[in-house]
């Protein structure tokens, strides 16, 4: 992949350059004192940076299968990014999960090593707040000059998020350094917070007054999501049909376990009775972090050698704490010179109160050993058949990752390591039930479809926020205070993201049906997951193919 592999690098560079924030993220070294330039004149630059790199990418010659799948898989991401653009789709970006906000937050997190701490990196980071939200606010004035402003409900999630993350800044210094250097940190984290509480007005009082009340996209630009996060086109309202038969399937499925836990109660009594069951909590953040830990460690070391061969280097996951309180326990995977160990990152809304347990498992089995921290450290380390960007791309990919993640979690389920009833109903309440209901939502919320008959909810009205909330609350109202209101805000300010992981789990276990009808008595479980791996992340419909073809 002599050319190939050139040109990949120095695209991941350049982009490195250009977007600290997700060099940061995806493990690329030497941006570690800077934060992402927002402003429209850099967005513009990264934009810029895609198309002529597509347009080199035709010219570029390939040989064999794995420069054909490189060449592929670089060819997809670059094209999507360029529509993104082009539709406008960046400048009115303010999300409440991986917006430039949160990006920023994160960014500031991952050098918040403790002891490790690079002192003047953080200090560095802490510096360009101000500026990277000026950057930021010039954007979405750009966009509104041009008719264009995120929802009011991105708008107002975001000022909140702004006015969150100073309380988290101002504890940044503790601990952090002595003498000028620790006045210095304070001195930064102080104009950060300024910064912040400026932006936060701007947003309330500025941006929202003009923002549209209505959330839904509409079909177009819900295609582009779809696009962009799953690699695939779908059919919207065959999709939405089947997201309400999963969901039925699901729920039977949790009725059958709940029985085995409390025969005659009802699911929601039986889930209410393990969260408060002390057989299945823990109490306080560092014994919470030290059981996940525990779980973590000993899922590699039942799994190493029997039904997956985990590399040396990926025999440890960082289970860490996260600085936020609320969203998803999330994974980050090795930085590329391994200098950052796999962590998975575990939101607490309130770390001193008894912590229930019963639904971790599951949880830790999609974010750690076989889930993301298998997928994509054996990815990180595959400098053999993979280049670059594929190796460093998965943040990019959230069908394939997010899929496999889920596709681990019933994995372990067939494995037998969800015997305890409790566990397994923590798998099919935590994560199947929600991301079925997420299918339902996010397309129904986006198209404003209308409700089918035959549910038993409000049949034939059509989706609003109002009824979406009451539905997840219904169906997954458990996790902390302001989780549904959360995930509401999520699906409608990302458009296609949250059906990612089921419809992302479906193509990997209708690949794995398919190998086994195939090969026969010939199909090797191991063998085909260690081929799919080594693929590397790609979208739903490269995926399906590769794994389809019968060659090398």
């Amino acid at each position: 992949m002599g050319t190939l592999n050139a040109l990949t690098d120095r695209y991941m560079d350049e982009m490195a350059v250009l977007d600290p924030c997700l060099a940061s993220m995806i493990g690329i070294a030497g941006q570690e004192e800077r934060l992402t330039d927002f402003g429209p004149q850099a967005a513009q630059a990264r934009t810029e940076l895609a198309r002529r790199t597509l347009r080199a990418l035709e010219a570029t010659p390939v040989a064999g299968n794995a420069e054909r799948v490189a060449a592929a898989v670089l060819r997809e991401r670059l094209a999507t990014e360029v529509a993104l653009a082009d539709a406008g789709a960046y400048g009115t970006l303010l999300d409440t999960l991986d917006g430039p906000v949160q990006r920023i937050r994160q960014t500031l997190g991952l050098l918040d090593q403790g002891a490790g701490t690079a002192w003047e990196a953080l200090l560095a980071r802490l510096r360009a707040v101000s500026a990277t939200l000026a950057g930021l606010r010039e954007s979405l004035q750009a966009a509104r000059r041009a008719g264009r402003i995120a929802p009011r409900r991105q708008v107002i999630r975001n000022a909140q998020d702004c006015r969150d993350m100073r309380q988290y800044l101002a504890g940044l210094p503790a601990g952090h350094g002595d003498g000028a250097l620790r006045a210095a940190l304070e001195e930064a984290a102080a104009a950060a917070n300024e910064a912040l509480t400026g932006f936060a007005a701007y947003l309330s009082q500025e941006l929202a007054p003009d923002a549209p009340q209505l959330d839904a996209l509409g079909g177009d630009r819900y295609q582009l999501g779809v696009r962009e996060f799953l690699g695939t086109h779908l059919d919207l309202a065959q999709t939405y049909a089947w997201g309400w038969d999963e969901l039925a399937r699901v729920q039977r499925d949790m009725a059958t376990a709940a029985a085995q836990i409390a025969p005659g109660e009802p699911v929601p009594a039986v889930l209410a009775a393990l969260d408060a069951d002390p057989r299945h909590q823990v109490k306080g953040a560092a014994a919470f972090r030290d059981w996940i830990q525990e779980l973590a460690d000993g899922a590699i070391a039942d799994l190493d050698g029997t039904h997956f061969a985990i590399p040396a280097p990926l025999r440890r996951i960082d289970c860490r704490i996260a600085p936020a309180a609320n969203g998803p326990a999330y994974y980050l995977a090795p930085s590329e010179d391994l200098s950052r160990a796999g962590t998975v990152w575990w939101p607490l809304a309130d770390p001193d109160a008894p912590i229930p347990t019963w639904m971790v498992p599951s949880t830790m089995f999609h974010e750690g050993v076989p889930g993301h921290h298998l997928q994509l450290g054996v990815t990180t380390l595959n400098t053999t058949t993979l280049n670059r960007f594929q190796r460093l791309s998965s943040e990019l990919h959230p069908g394939h990752v997010e899929g496999w993640g889920l596709y681990a979690e019933r994995l372990m389920d067939e494995l037998g390591y969800l015997a305890d009833p409790a566990h397994r109903l923590g798998m099919l309440a935590g994560g199947q039930q929600m991301r079925a209901a997420r299918i339902v939502l996010d397309i129904g919320l986006h198209l404003q479809l209308p409700i089918p008959a035959g549910t038993g909810f409000h049949e034939g009205e059509r989706w609003t926020p109002l009824l979406a909330r009451e539905f997840l609350t219904g169906h997954c109202g458990l996790g902390p205070p302001g989780f549904v209101d959360f995930e509401i805000d999520r699906y409608l300010g990302r458009p296609g993201q949250a059906i990612a992981y089921k419809l992302g789990e479906k193509v990997w276990l209708q690949a794995r049906d398919e190998a086994r009808r195939r090969d026969g008595a010939a199909f090797d479980l191991k063998q085909f997951h260690h081929h799919a791996l080594d693929l590397g992340p790609m979208g739903l419909d490269l995926l399906r193919a590769e794994l389809g073809r019968t060659e090398d």
